[in-house]
């Protein structure tokens, strides 16, 4: 199988952002407290939302399933109370699973939680259960930045963030480090903020020793991990400065990085620097960069052809396009095998 551990629901029928942008109006208004209500969207709206689009990049770029989460620049923490966090949170969530619901060969669910600046992740905790246990997901989004590119919240390792932690070991479930839309001008939110938030989430596991108390922890780092392994050995270097262990026996039992590297060259070095066993198949479409490259003819974002180019053993490839995957999301590995697959 050809598994993408990072898609987003970018395609929604138009009926959610509608949704999202009366949310907002109102919460404008002085006493502005809206209520969650529905959204009506038919069945056929959503296959429509997604055949001309999603399943149709899978058939024709040869990928099997998607591990699919709602929109990551639309979660939007930094917007509202933490009230309307969680209403705008649960209907992007059903979205995903209605998807799921109808396409179950193609999509499997993750979760967007209902993060707010300065509120506890605490608050995460019924979302992340409700999605798991009730909607089939198997894990979910987790922004070290809900403030929108102003940085105010405690970094991972902090004690701030355990009540998350311990639902996902409880569940068994990884979470993928995923910021959201930015607040500054000066930082473009897929070009810049994505980035730095990656980058930033790996210095903070690299600074602290949260795998210490939580071994069986696991987070994916998107993007190819950001600024990550082209500069793989300052970071080893600083981890020997803060007289850390190795990174590999510090980190790499619970970090894992995907392939969203739209270059060959990008890919390959990923793959010189990064364990084959710390990397997991993604592809982000549809997402941040949608375009031809004029140098290759291909899409940007068709990472599997990137992958298919390494020198690496038949056995190695089918580590990064789904044995690592089944490994890292238990919950995939168990949904697949009842399927038979």
């Amino acid at each position: 199988m050809i598994i993408d551990c990072h898609g987003h629901y970018t395609t929604a029928p138009k009926q959610l952002q509608e949704w999202r942008d009366a949310q907002i109006a109102a919460l404008k208004e002085p006493k502005g407290k809206p209520e969650k209500g529905t959204i009506k969207v038919s069945d056929d709206e959503i296959r429509a939302s997604v055949e001309g689009a999603q399943l149709k990049i899978q058939r024709e770029r040869g990928t099997d399933l998607t591990i699919f989460s709602p929109r990551a620049s639309g979660m939007g923490h930094h917007i509202g109370d933490a009230t309307a966090s969680e209403h705008w949170t649960a209907h992007c969530n059903d979205f995903v699973h209605r998807v799921c619901t109808l396409f179950p060969d193609n999509f499997i669910g993750v979760a967007q939680l209902p993060q707010t600046p300065g509120v506890s992740p605490k608050n995460c905790v019924a979302e992340l259960e409700r999605t798991v246990k009730e909607l089939g997901f198997i894990g979910c989004n987790l922004s070290p930045d809900p403030s929108g590119s102003r940085w105010t919240d405690p970094p991972f390792t902090d004690r701030y963030w355990y009540p998350i932690y311990e639902k996902m070991v409880e569940l068994d479930v990884p979470a993928m480090v995923h910021v959201s839309a930015s607040c500054t001008p000066s930082v473009h939110f897929t070009g810049a903020h994505y980035l730095n938030g990656d980058t930033t989430a790996f210095m903070q596991f690299l600074s602290g020793d949260l795998f210490k108390d939580f071994p069986t922890l696991r987070f994916i780092i998107p993007h190819g991990g950001g600024a990550v392994p082209y500069h793989w050995g300052r970071y080893r270097g600083l981890a020997q400065d803060l007289k850390k262990p190795l990174l590999k026996d510090h980190l790499l039992k619970n970090v894992f990085f995907d392939t969203c590297v739209y270059h060959q060259p990008g890919i390959d070095l990923l793959a010189k620097v990064i364990p084959v066993e710390n990397v997991l198949f993604a592809s982000e479409m549809v997402g941040a960069v949608r375009g031809i490259d004029p140098e290759t003819g291909f899409y940007y974002d068709d990472t599997k052809r990137y992958v298919d180019a390494l020198p690496l053993s038949a056995a190695d490839k089918q580590k990064i396009f789904e044995g690592n995957a089944r490994r890292v999301f238990p919950r995939l590995d168990a949904h697949l095998k009842k399927r038979g697959r």
